[in-house]
């Protein structure tokens, strides 16, 4: 992949226009310069809006969370105050108390409220999703919204159907100022809100009702930025855009910037080059060549970090299409492809070789399964066990190459965005080592990544690359592999399996498959239950879920990524260490908890 983020959804990469402006170089004193991975591109014209996806609000800089997530291991509930100074958890998660930092303003110099925060939620609504789900039966959603006084909130969760998910959900709420967005929302907002969320007469209409806002909520654009986090936008162009400090932040005193500069970038090779110059503070996960990483580590200051980035990259399959409905098929696959080779390859500054399959990533794995990791089968490189996969699946090798069981030719396409550098680099090597192995494989680019989920979500490819293991609350984990993508859909608290090519459903897979030790299970209501079990169960049903994708193969994961970002000590100092669970999160939110210092005043 181009650039790590997450998605889901999120998972996308930036790319934007050339960029322009002094950089980070010595002389700029409190200047922090860095880019955005979570922007596709800058857009000067676009508004000062967090909703909007070309809003020139950038998080963890003039865009703040209630809190800010650590992505533990296993445990999706740890977080970094953001808006909110504390927080306080029911031990059943059904509810959460959230204090704002005493005395805190926005950048105009009106108090951050509670108020503030129930209005945001608002807006929250009429995107729908995660907490603020409209339909009544949906997993998750907020139920109550109570200010208890001027900085205390509390959030309750519907009882009918509860979520582990529900407290990240809310501590991930963008908070803006209430007083700028007033007009957004209808004075009969929370009248309606009430409605919706019943099964009473009229609901359904309150529901569309609300909805119909988003566009609205989307396009509005505020005169100025008023913020809540440590910057304010004071001007952006195609090249950069420059913020200045807040001065009424609540740790104002501890940001050790004056002015941040975010440059804008058309791809991998730009940051590069950056990074080369030694323009850049710090850059987050970027896919990087040897050679290149040998240049930028070169460059006085520079310095790479690296830490657990929960994601891993996978070779999908449509089990749809022959011979990808044969589970010998695929497992004849996992045994001819060499990872560690495809790693080297691909990713050798930003990934691991995956151990297995699982669905986990590695060292979540350790963390969920224990000893249950070195039970699972490892596919190793073994041509001999491949072959007689091959054999079993019915497949013939014919003059050195590998046909369908008809005799006929068997052409293997991988397809794959022809963006992701990554990516495409990583087919070719599996190509390459079908092709030496007998199977006529080949690789085939799409434009662009919207493009190549579009198509792929209708079923056009026998195989694709495919984002898995996106921690760390399980369902997250294994909705990649036994969700949607694969015809489990869930509406209104209730799940179905819908047939191979239809609403989404390009993975193909069997509903209910036979798991050695484990029996008949239906992988989908498993990964389901991971939202609303306590955790002791949660271990189980990880435990047989990743049996299960040991077993039958939906993807076979290539490499674990490593959150490998790239620092520059000359102007700044204090950054997270390797390992860091701050390093999961922008550089924004480093300097808004006063992590990072400047080198000139230490």
């Amino acid at each position: 992949m181009k650039r790590l983020a997450a998605a889901a959804v999120s998972l996308c990469l930036a790319a934007g226009a050339a960029a322009c402006g002094s950089g980070g170089d010595s002389s700029a004193g409190g200047v922090f310069t860095t880019i955005d991975a979570l922007k596709p591109g800058i857009d000067a014209n676009a508004p000062i809006n967090p909703y909007n996806p070309k809003g020139n609000a950038f998080r963890g800089y003039n865009a703040e969370w209630l809190g800010w997530t650590k992505n533990h291991l296993t445990d999706p509930n740890q977080f970094y105050p953001g808006v909110a100074q504390s927080w306080q958890i029911a031990p059943d998660q059904s509810s959460i108390t959230l204090r704002l930092h005493p005395g805190g303003k926005w950048s105009d110099g009106e108090p951050i409220t509670a108020e503030d925060v129930r209005f945001s939620i608002g807006l929250a609504y009429t995107q729908g999703g995660t907490a603020y789900a409209l339909d009544p039966s949906a997993a998750g959603t907020a139920a109550d919204i109570k200010i208890v006084d001027d900085r205390t909130i509390k959030i309750t969760q519907a009882a009918k159907n509860p979520s582990s998910s529900f407290v990240r959900s809310v501590m991930e709420t963008v908070i803006v100022p209430e007083h700028v967005w007033r007009g957004v929302l209808p004075a009969d907002f929370w009248q309606k809100l009430k409605l919706a969320q019943s099964t009473a007469p009229g609901a359904e209409a309150a529901r569309a009702g609300i909805t119909s806002l988003a566009d609205k909520v989307i396009s509005f654009a505020p005169a100025k930025d008023v913020s809540a986090g440590p910057f304010v936008l004071k001007r952006v162009n195609p090249g950069e855009a420059l913020l200045v400090k807040n001065k009424n932040f609540h740790n104002a005193a501890n940001v050790a910037a004056d002015q941040v500069r975010i440059l804008n970038y058309t791809g991998n090779e730009q940051v590069w080059n950056y990074l080369v110059a030694g323009r850049l503070d710090s850059a987050p996960f970027t896919a990087v060549p040897a050679g290149v990483m040998r240049r930028i580590t070169q460059t006085s200051g520079n310095a790479v970090v690296r830490g657990y980035s929960p994601v891993s990259e996978g070779l999908a399959f449509n089990q749809s299409r022959k011979p990808y409905d044969n589970v010998h098929v695929r497992r004849a696959l996992a045994y001819l492809i060499d990872r560690e080779q495809v790693t080297k390859v691909a990713s050798p500054e930003g990934g691991t070789a995956s151990v297995t399959t699982s669905g986990l990533h590695q060292q979540a794995a350790k963390a969920w399964l224990g000893d249950g990791l070195a039970a699972l089968e490892p596919y190793r490189h073994d041509p001999a066990r491949a072959a007689s996969e091959l054999r079993a699946a019915g497949m013939r090798k014919v003059d050195g190459r590998w046909t369908m069981p008809d005799g006929s030719p068997w052409k293997m396409t991988i397809n794959v965005p022809a963006s992701f550098s990554d990516w495409l680099a990583g087919a070719k090597a599996v190509t390459s080592q079908l092709n030496d192995a007998g199977i006529d494989a080949q690789v085939v680019t799409t434009a662009d990544y919207p493009l190549y989920l579009e198509e792929m979500a209708a079923g056009k490819y026998d195989l694709g690359f495919w984002l898995v293991a996106l921690g760390p609350a399980p369902y997250n984990i294994f909705q990649r592999l036994y969700g949607a993508q694969n015809g489990w859909q869930l509406f209104g608290g209730r799940l179905k399996h819908v047939a191979p090519g239809t609403e989404g459903n390009w993975m193909g897979g069997a509903e209910i498959i036979d798991v050695r030790g484990a029996g008949r299970v239906n992988p989908g209501e498993l990964a389901v239950r991971l939202n609303s079990v306590p955790e002791a169960e949660q271990r189980r049903i990880v435990s047989t879920l990743a049996r299960t994708a040991n077993q039958d193969l939906p993807v076979i994961q290539l490499w674990d990524y490593v959150n490998t970002q790239v620092v520059n000590t000359t102007r700044f100092t204090g950054f997270p260490g390797d390992d860091s669970d701050a390093l999961r999160l922008t550089s924004g939110v480093w300097l808004q908890l006063g992590m990072v210092k400047r080198k000139d005043r230490a």
